[in-house]
């Protein structure tokens, strides 16, 4: 039990190599979560624009076709 606790401890630099090892997997999380959302909120404006513009198209070719 004590090597598991010297291990922890890091030699008295715990607070600095565990807190590096806690930042690194925040930004790698935020490196994967981040894009996705942002991926998503982009295909539901383009889902939206392009309904948008069907129907545009739509109006504009009955007013034609009137």
């Amino acid at each position: 039990m004590s090597s598991l606790s010297e291990f922890l401890n890091m030699g008295g630099y715990a607070v600095f190599v565990w807190s590096s090892y806690g930042i690194t997997l925040v930004v790698m999380v935020l490196n994967w979560w981040l894009p996705r959302q942002q991926h998503k909120q982009n295909l539901k404006r383009l889902t939206r624009l392009h309904k948008s513009g069907e129907s545009r198209q739509d109006k504009k070719s009955n007013d034609s076709s009137a």
